[in-house]
């Protein structure tokens, strides 16, 4: 059985409130990973043609406000 498979048998007994709170901390943790590779791109440029972009639109009237 692989580790994967047995974390998902461990979980599957858990009770309700403390699947509850590894699902919120799992989920922080994607978001956490999330937010360092958009910084990570960021510094590398990846997302430059964004500003590009949004530089265009309001050139030409177009932006919109959020």
């Amino acid at each position: 059985m692989s580790k994967i498979d047995e974390l998902k048998a461990e979980i599957e007994r858990l009770p309700g409130e403390e699947l509850t709170e590894l699902f919120r901390w799992l989920t922080e943790k994607d978001w956490e990973r999330w937010d360092a590779e958009i910084e990570a791109d960021s510094r590398a440029g990846k997302l430059d043609f964004l500003v590009s972009e949004a530089r265009e639109e309001k050139a030409k009237g177009t932006l919109k406000d959020l």
